[in-house]
């Protein structure tokens, strides 16, 4: 077999290690008077809008990162996973986690198969288990009604419905339709995870969502084995009146009422307890950072807040599927995002990437303490699945590549790591925000809303960040000079903003479906 080429010895590759130092000459503030540059760099999809323009990169740099593309063939190879090509090769796998949130109609193979319609199986199967399970048609071991939720899982099992949990809570039609209702994670092994996952809850009105492919994943099923013994403990001796299906007196086991499973091992599902009709499948062309439009985070998911709020996840996510698949790559966000990646982490040399959202300023009146979705969205964005040092081919990279993601909502990081990332160390900033507040504050003899206020923070950063504060402008404001020094900003700090019109559970899937497509 003849050696791979690794992208390093394209020329594009070439060209753009060349094209660095020109860079380096130029600064963001006479990159941001070029107005004709600034124009071209935004692109725009379904009412979000990315603006790029204070990269430190011009359009010949753009034009340069396209022909890497190409010469990476990555139009190839998004075709290739759309139709169901084994492009995981370590697995032999197809990747289709696309498929998961295709319309009904669609057609997707693997292996020569359309896969759409066992997706929709699953995705039914959901719909009216959670149906009755919200409504109180299906019951506990005691007859009382199922409210509160625990899904056991690790990885993308939990980070990525996690995710889209804490995303949710600031959305009206969610949070009416989780009224009454709770749904917890646990996923690490630690004693004190298990004890506050069931901090508060009754066995008698709690349902376990175990998520393992095999149903050996160890940490998973040591937490599973907890919870069924917490399950049993208190339930599976009582005396009690059948709900369903059968008349009279007897003990039932309390396990098949409580728990159910998201796996494809129905053997051990059934020796371990559940009932095998109470398991949903998922595939093995899932990847686990991919997982949440599937069984793993569809059916907690709408278990908490009813089927119809999940689906419209599902197409959010689909949307930004269509997007990615037909947009040319100066329109496609996706392709944007990880081109300026590229170019930030393995031309540039910068490390890290920090995000900052101001989706909405998290009233204080709303009737629980919620945490910010982007808490959970850093711990999954990329980490995992760019994180190898070495090609596809198994060959070990000359360069570096992946960057360590970190962030904090809103106008907290101003209080955490503003100083490092405007004074200290270059690192790329993503902000994220939205035009319009779920959960809008409005003071009486305030001037602004607390969204405004937020906002006017989401707008202000990237432009520090971009042109800094020369000596020069400090001494004008009459700055002590011995303070000047310290309040000097140099500026020429790369950012990208991303700004959604709400952060509606369709807004949440297109964002998911942004960060985790390329």
């Amino acid at each position: 077999m003849a050696s791979p080429t690794l992208i390093c010895d394209t020329e594009p590759w070439k060209d753009l290690k060349n094209h660095v130092e020109e860079i380096k000459k130029s600064h963001l503030r006479n990159l941001m008077s070029d107005t004709e540059r600034c124009k071209s760099m935004v692109a725009e999809f379904d009412g979000m809008l990315l603006d790029y323009s204070r990269q430190n990169a011009t359009l010949e740099t753009l034009n340069k990162l396209y022909q890497l593309a190409e010469a990476a063939h990555l139009k190839e190879k998004i075709n290739r996973m759309y139709s169901g090509e084994h492009i995981n090769s370590t697995e032999n796998r197809s990747v289709l986690h696309v498929a998961l949130r295709a319309a009904r109609d669609a057609v997707i193979n693997s292996d020569g198969k359309n896969v759409v319609p066992e997706v929709w199986k699953v995705l039914d199967k959901i719909q009216e288990f959670s149906e009755k399970v919200r409504s109180g048609s299906w019951v506990g071991a005691t007859g009382k009604s199922l409210k509160d939720v625990i899904a056991v899982g690790i990885g993308g099992s939990f980070l990525g419905p996690l995710f889209v949990h804490t995303a949710l809570q600031t959305d009206p039609e969610a949070i009416k339709s989780s009224r009454g209702r709770q749904l917890r994670f646990l996923a690490n092994v630690d004693p004190v995870d298990v004890a506050k996952s069931i901090a508060g809850l009754n066995p008698e009105t709690t349902l376990v969502v175990v998520v393992s492919k095999t149903f050996t994943t160890a940490e998973t099923m040591l937490n599973a084995r907890t919870l069924r013994e917490w399950i049993s403990a208190a339930l599976g001796l009582i005396k009690i009146s059948f709900i369903q299906n059968t008349q009279g007196f007897g003990k039932p086991s309390a396990v098949a009422k409580h728990m159910v499973a998201v796996s494809t091992n129905l053997t051990l599902v059934e020796k371990f307890g559940i009932d095998p009709n109470n398991a949903f499948a998922f595939w093995d062309w899932v990847g686990g950072r991919y997982s949440v439009c599937s069984a793993v985070g569809v059916l907690p998911l709408s278990l908490q807040y009813g089927f119809s709020v999940v689906e419209k996840f599902l197409k959010g996510a689909s949307s930004i599927d269509q997007h990615f698949y037909s947009a040319p790559f100066d329109k496609n966000i996706p392709v944007l995002l990880g081109l300026l990646s590229i170019w930030n982490v393995s031309f540039l040399g910068y490390p890290a990437r920090v995000s900052i959202s101001a989706p909405d300023e998290q009233s204080c009146l709303t009737p629980r303490p919620w945490k910010n979705w982007l808490h959970t969205f850093n711990r999954h964005v990329s980490m995992e699945s760019n994180g190898k040092g070495v090609s596809i081919d198994g060959v070990l990279l000359p360069f570096e590549a992946g960057e360590i993601d970190f962030g904090e909502p809103g106008t907290n990081g101003q209080h955490s790591f503003y100083q490092l990332i405007h004074q200290g160390r270059v690192i790329p900033c993503d902000f994220i925000g939205v035009v319009k507040s779920q959960q809008p504050v409005y003071l009486k003899g305030e001037v602004v809303s607390n969204h405004d206020e937020l906002m006017s923070n989401f707008f202000a950063q990237p432009d520090a960040l971009a042109y800094g504060k020369t000596p020069e402008q400090l001494q004008k404001e009459n700055v002590p000079p011995h303070l000047i020094p310290h309040k000097t900003f140099s500026g020429n700090r790369p950012s990208l903003s991303l700004l959604l019109p709400t952060l509606s559970a369709c807004n949440i899937g297109q964002v998911r479906g942004f960060l985790h497509l390329f």
